[in-house]
């Protein structure tokens, strides 16, 4: 149920919220005559997810190209037991950033059944659409996610090469190795949210894209290398504190997108107690 809040919402808190929801509701069900139980603990926590989203638009200052979803931190060596359930079938932030570009029913008709498996008729009963009309909602955001998103390289090792050598390049002062390392399409996102607006940017093109790094670069900072969504990433730290997670998309040995929560009031809500030495640093 976590794993269908999280796609649907992008946001760890809100799909906690949406499983909590879920769970009173589900409490005052008979569920005795439910063949499925699996299946239709999805669709609850879907309907649930589904009235949140239509209900989010209020409480969204930023512009929409600079949110970048609650990424889901790791140690560097592997996937926590906890979190493997939420990253399975791959959800990297570049997909779930696609999906907040969707429309509530789009998102949920994809997700449920191109992730979850779900049928089309039970989806239709909770948008409130035929199944044909449904299975054109899944054909819709199925070309936008395709269209957009292109799997990463597999191998870990290979894309913690990269990641290092973008972060020894940065170090350095290094212009031409940074580009080096940069697809030349790649696209930097940072959310800076309420508190840090001016963190709050997107970046297209290797050349602007290695420029920013350089000029926002703090001397006293260090990247703390981490799994984000299961591909190589970092948490930067300043003075013992968590100052940004950066999730990279790394692709035929170039990153082609970095993601950037930079955003302090939600990086206290993440989870980092598996990178409990990062303070000692």
């Amino acid at each position: 149920m976590r794993a269908v809040a999280y796609r649907m919402l992008g946001s760890l808190s809100e799909a906690d919220d949406a499983v909590q929801e879920s769970w009173l509701h589900v409490s005052r069900s008979d569920t005795s005559g439910i063949e499925n139980l699996g299946g239709w603990l999805k669709t609850v926590v879907a309907r649930v997810c589904l009235d949140m989203l239509r209900s989010r638009k209020s409480r969204r200052e930023e512009p929409q190209d600079t949110y970048v979803p609650d990424p889901i931190v790791s140690r560097a060596d592997g996937v926590d037991p906890e979190h493997e359930v939420l990253l399975a079938e791959a959800v990297g932030l570049a997909l779930l950033v696609v999906l907040e570009t969707l429309p509530p029913a789009e998102r949920l008709a994809f997700v449920l059944h191109d992730t979850f498996g779900v049928p089309f008729d039970e989806i239709a009963s909770i948008v409130g659409r035929s199944p044909a009309a449904t299975r054109q909602l899944a054909s819709r955001a199925r070309r936008r996610v395709q269209g957009s998103v292109t799997p990463p390289d597999a191998d870990r090792s290979r894309q913690r090469e990269v990641v290092d050598a973008f972060f020894a390049a940065a170090r350095g002062g290094d212009f031409d190795a940074l580009v080096a390392a940069l697809d030349p399409d790649v696209v930097l996102r940072s959310d800076g949210g309420v508190v840090r607006p001016g963190a709050s940017v997107v970046v297209r093109g290797a050349s602007a894209v290695a420029k920013r790094t350089l000029t926002s670069a703090q001397p006293s900072a260090f990247a703390q290398p981490a799994l984000v969504n299961g591909a190589g990433g970092v948490v930067v730290i300043a003075d013992g504190q968590p100052l940004a997670v950066m999730g990279f998309m790394v692709m035929d040995g170039k990153i082609v997108a970095i993601d950037v929560l930079a955003d302090p009031e939600r990086l206290r809500r993440l989870d980092l107690a598996a990178l409990n030495d990062y303070r000692a640093n």
